[in-house]
């Protein structure tokens, strides 16, 4: 259901204006549905600014706008505004598949023009959309005189942050080796100094934001640069000549967005990214399945298989065969099979230019798997590993995909590994240029695999990607993603995840939109215990909530199939959970600290879209928590499958103590959960 309230006015002159200096100001505004939201935009001392306040007090100090190009006069100093338009929106929207169904888009709008004269000057428009969760703005430059080819060398993009000096922050460092893949710091606000999005911050009066950017296309990813103390300014991400972003005529940039929120879990509440991205572009996207899977994977990190070839290789015929038969049996959709194509031998790390995406080795029979799997009602997962170099890849992309749809696989993941700045692609000239995985370059590469995907009707959950921006709206095959420290690092990482690590995604890297984290690690002793050991740093339980914590569309069983067998109690529910929900709410929780999610579980039939799921996870400390049941539907009894940790469970020398229970509760109850040191809690609520 969609409707639109309010009228959209051309404004030729402004109604507010204030005298500033020598110079006669106009300033406009822009409130959230709530009024809780205040943007005042102005162009105070002819140079374009904003500010926001929240319930009455300022959270983003005055802060520039504008853009500084190669060739061309800066858009900056000297502009004025010359009109605004006016719109207010309320309207919903139903995702494909996602951590909720109908989605509310319910925004005010004011898009403000300004203007300097020529020949010294242009016109561009900073639109921005108020939100009672935060708001978005973006860059609207129209074709002009002058501006036909430009090369953008910096946004002049601020966001100040009010008395920062008792501010905290959560972040990772910004153009580094590792990309996204960092352990969070978690450091008073000055100490951040280049820091990727989204960047999450909690003020002095306890107000929650989030600054990153939705809809990001055809242009640079966005660092944040700490110029001063506490503020930032937009830095965006070159290419290989030092130019920042290449667009010719008429162009609009991504939105620039700041999450707000009393409190930490509002922020995880927020659909403001996914609001800014323009529907489906896609069509009929009832062939993009969500679902669980098995893959031979986990054992190439414990060492027990290869993804080279040879006495361990992982990915053969008959290996494949017995994962596609405990997927049948235990109800999973998939398997995702690595090392399978010609390529791994030796470091593959640095094996890009070798890379075949249609050969695979002798041990592994791609049409014999295709076979067997439709008779077991189980699909291949295909895998692509371009160790970064994107040309090569690029140029065997078409028959890949087109030998995936052959062999009735529908889900691709892919990989990019190369040190951040270092993949490599090879220009026009047939010159090598190395570039980043967040430059305009690799942003456009990323889509455009997408893309072709989609023509052969496969979703692509993207390793080493560029981060979220919530294009999984537009081109809902883009399923899903990595983009921060997965479970493989608690295999070899040194350090591992620490305890604080998923509390701590929840209110960071997870606000950009759903983590192929690949949780389910049984066997936490495959290195042996211990503090200082690669291995999950999570009790049992644990594990099982974070298939309800960490949102995916598609959830991995990363275990090997022996250590599930050997608990299948706890087994049981990982087989249960769905990954699909009619509607996700983060009940409780602090950044780095615990956090608590239900969901409840899309209707797809007639014997589904009854259950509810609970997930809760803490850090290194064990924990207390009340748990109201008013999410729960009214008027039912539930019975709830309670999976915890066990009375003496705690992360370091016992995570396997789990106790499963059940009994019976309603939307009146409240729930008790203890949570052991790096511990949690996983409920099935089933519907009697």
């Amino acid at each position: 259901t969609i409707s639109r309230q309010g009228t959209t006015m051309r404004l030729t002159a402004l109604m507010l204006a204030a005298f500033s200096g020598t110079c006669l100001a106009q300033t406009t505004t822009v409130s959230s549905p709530d009024g809780q939201i205040k943007v005042t935009i102005s162009d105070e001392q002819h140079t374009p600014s904003y500010e926001i306040s929240f319930a009455g007090k300022q959270v983003i100090a005055n802060s520039s706008l504008g853009l500084v190009f190669k060739q061309q006069p800066a858009m900056s100093e000297g502009y004025k505004i010359s009109s605004q338009t006016t719109d207010s929106v309320k309207s919903s929207w139903e995702q494909p598949w996602g951590e909720r169904q109908t989605v509310v888009d319910n925004h005010n709008e004011v898009a403000v023009t300004f203007k300097k004269p020529q020949p010294q000057g242009g016109t561009f428009t900073v639109r921005f959309r108020a939100f009672n969760d935060g708001v978005g703005f973006r860059y609207e430059l129209p074709k002009q005189a002058g501006y036909d080819d430009v090369e953008i060398t910096k946004e002049l993009t601020e966001f100040a942050i009010t008395d920062s000096s008792d501010a905290t922050a959560w972040w990772i460092p910004a153009r580094g080796w590792n990309r996204y893949e960092y352990v969070y710091n978690t450091t008073p606000l000055h100490k951040a100094a280049l820091v990727h999005t989204p960047f999450t911050i909690k003020n002095k009066e306890g107000v929650h934001i989030s600054i990153h950017e939705a809809a990001l296309v055809d242009y640079a990813g966005m660092v944040l640069n700490q110029r001063r103390d506490g503020t930032f300014q937009a830095d965006l991400t070159p290419w290989s000549d030092g130019v920042a972003v290449k667009k010719q005529g008429a162009f609009n940039t991504p939105w620039r967005t700041i999450q707000i929120g009393d409190e930490a879990v509002d922020l995880i509440n927020s659909d403001i990214i996914l609001n800014l991205n323009e529907p489906n572009k896609l069509g009929d996207v009832s062939w993009v399945k969500p679902g669980k899977y098995v893959g031979i994977w986990w054992g190439m990190h414990i060492n027990e298989n290869t993804w080279g070839s040879g006495k361990i290789h992982g990915a053969t015929t008959a290996n494949t065969k017995y994962y596609m038969d405990f997927a049948a049996k235990y109800g999973f959709d998939g398997v995702l099979v690595e090392g399978w194509n010609i390529g791994w031998d030796g470091d593959w790390f640095f094996n890009g230019d070798v890379f075949s995406f249609t050969q695979p080795y002798d041990d592994f029979d791609i049409e014999e798997l295709t076979r067997y799997g439709k008779e077991k009602g189980v699909q291949l997962i295909g895998h692509h590993e371009t160790s970064g170099n994107v040309t090569n890849y690029r140029n065997q992309m078409e028959d890949a995909f087109a030998l995936y749809e052959k062999s009735n696989v529908s889900q691709v993941k892919t990989g990019y590994v190369a040190d951040g700045g270092n993949i490599k692609r090879i220009d026009e000239n047939g010159i090598v240029r190395k570039e980043w995985h967040d430059g305009q370059f690799m942003v456009n590469e990323y889509l455009h695999n997408v893309k072709l995907a989609a023509k052969h009707k496969i979703s692509i959950n993207t390793h080493e990607p560029v981060k979220d921006t919530g294009l999984r709206r537009t081109y809902p095959n883009w399923i899903a993603r990595e983009g921060a420290r997965g479970q493989e690092f608690n295999a070899w990482g040194t350090p591992p995840n620490p305890p604080e690590h998923i509390p701590m995604l929840a209110f960071t890297r997870m606000l950009a939109g759903p983590m192929d984290f690949t949780p389910g690690i049984f066997d936490m002793g495959f290195n042996g215990l211990g503090a200082d050991t690669n291995r999950p740093q999570t009790t049992l339980a644990k594990q099982l909530a974070l298939y309800v914590v960490m949102y995916s569309p598609i959830q991995m069983a990363a275990d090997l199939p022996r250590n599930y067998l050997a608990k299948p109690d706890a087994f049981q529910f990982i087989q249960d959970v769905p990954t699909d929900w009619q509607q996700s709410i983060a009940l409780q929780g602090e950044v780095g600290d615990y956090v608590v999610f239900a969901r409840k579980e899309r209707k797809r039939d007639q014997y589904s879209g009854n259950d509810w799921y609970l997930g809760a996870v803490t850090d290194e400390k064990a924990r207390t928590l009340e748990v109201k049941l008013d999410f729960l539907d009214k008027g039912k009894k539930f019975e709830a499958q309670i999976y915890r940790d066990g009375d003496k469970a705690e992360w370091v020398n016992n995570p396997y103590d789990l106790k499963v229970e059940k009994r019976i509760v309603t939307a009146d109850d409240k729930l008790t959960l203890k949570l052991a040191t790096s511990g949690g809690t996983a409920i099935r609520f089933k519907a009697i």
